[in-house]
């Protein structure tokens, strides 16, 4: 369709018949009614009789709100004011009102200009809508890809209790710390990675129907329905991975089986606590990995001093950093010959908890009872609470650290380069 706009009757009436299907008009006010009105307008004919500035200016506009518009100058002479107003306003054409053959051919000019823009004009808006619709549907993967990430955040503390000397209270501490705990209210599991001479089980009077191997027979496919099943439970906040039974059984979990375990224990309690063989075995350095708060256990003789100086040159070179480490003293009364504080300072750590010689200990130990249970106001089980305690509210501590800054726990904070 074409508008034509004329103030000459007679001119618009010849134009009218000449332009087949054109829309006559006689004013620039008329024209911008029908333009509204008809968007799908492909050009306009200005007459002669219409002011070359007032075409000047429909012709501007037109170039900015509808590019698709062609606007078509009639004039007497096309001179170089005609032109030249043409240029800069964005006109199509001028034609010399009596060169009608060129009216004809200027008006199916712009109706194939108009057709190429409007096409184009549709190509980018439907490129538009196609990065639209590709940044939402990237924004809402990042979304989901948050909120999963989110989702397998670990919510728990992994505690891991090690020594590199047997005999020096290790599984008595990992226990007594994982009741201390579940008794105060949280949920707690207890993983016992000394495949084996772990003894978690006897000192809690457990008879556990799956172990630690039992992993071997998800393949590596490992959740926390699997979970459920591989549990022994000791009381409603406290349950325990048991180390094996048998030595020689033919199926045993793999350090990738407890990597997973352990990720996956961490999402589901609120906190891990692990007693390991006491050599740095891949099942220990596994833990290491992973841990949030490291319990170093001795006691006050040579060797014992001498295999944890081992330890922590060790960890040093592991890259495990000294501010989540613990020191445990057992036995810090014996008369041996060797002060506390010669201990620690050949050691280079204080002792954050100190244990005495007891009888009640062993006595604890042999009925399978936890020392904290069996005679709660024991001094050494009033140290074992407080120190649970106090691993507890460093760990509230640390997390609250970490929401004020906007962090999560990242696993790539949590693994450290070994030094080979």
């Amino acid at each position: 369709m074409t508008a034509i706009v004329e103030t000459d009757r007679s001119r618009l009436s010849v134009l009218q018949a000449m332009l087949h299907g054109s829309v006559p008009l006689e004013s620039m006010e008329a024209l911008s009614e029908h333009v509204a009105a008809t968007p799908q307008e492909f050009a306009v004919v200005i007459g002669p009789s219409v002011p070359v500035d007032d075409a000047a200016v429909f012709a501007q506009w037109a170039r900015v709100h509808k590019p698709d518009l062609g606007v078509i100058l009639l004039r007497e002479t096309v001179d170089a004011r005609a032109l030249s107003t043409a240029l800069r306003s964005g006109m199509r054409e001028v034609v010399e009102s009596r060169d009608l053959a060129g009216l004809t051919t200027a008006v199916s000019r712009a109706r194939s200009v108009s057709s190429a823009i409007s096409q184009q004009i549709e190509d980018e808006a439907q490129a538009a809508a196609k990065a639209a619709a590709s940044a939402a549907l990237t924004a809402a993967r990042a979304q989901a890809d948050a909120e999963r990430v989110e989702a397998e955040r670990p919510t728990g503390q992994m505690i891991t209790v090690f020594s590199t000397k047997g005999g020096v209270g290790k599984s008595l501490m990992a226990a007594n710390i994982a009741v201390s705990l579940a008794d105060a209210g949280s949920s707690v599991c207890i993983v016992d990675l000394d495949v084996n001479n772990g003894d978690i089980a006897i000192m809690l009077q457990l008879t556990p129907m799956r172990t630690l191997n039992d992993l071997a027979a998800f393949h590596g496919d490992i959740d926390v329905e699997a979970i459920e099943t591989l549990v022994t439970p000791y009381s409603k906040t406290l349950s325990i991975v048991a180390a094996p039974v048998h030595l020689d059984s033919p199926d045993q979990a793999t350090n990738e089986d407890i990597a997973t375990l352990l990720d996956l224990l961490v999402r589901v309690y609120d906190y891990v606590v692990v007693d390991t063989s006491g050599v740095f075995d891949d099942h220990a350095l596994t833990a290491l990995d992973r841990t949030d708060t490291l319990v170093l256990v001795g006691t006050l003789d040579i060797p014992a001093l001498k295999g944890l100086k081992l330890a922590t040159q060790t960890l040093e070179l592991l890259n495990f950093p000294r501010e989540k480490w613990r020191f445990v003293l057992n036995r810090a009364d014996a008369k041996v010959g060797l002060s506390v504080d010669e201990y620690e300072s050949t050691l280079g750590l204080k002792a954050d908890c100190s244990l005495v010689s007891s009888r009640e200990v062993l006595t604890a130990v042999n009925r399978g009872e936890p020392l904290v249970r069996a005679y709660a106001g024991h001094p050494n089980s009033k140290a074992i609470k407080a120190f649970a305690h106090s691993i507890a509210g460093a760990a509230r501590a640390a997390e609250a650290d970490a929401d004020a800054d906007g962090k999560s726990r990242s696993s790539a904070n949590r693994f450290r380069l070994r030094k080979a």
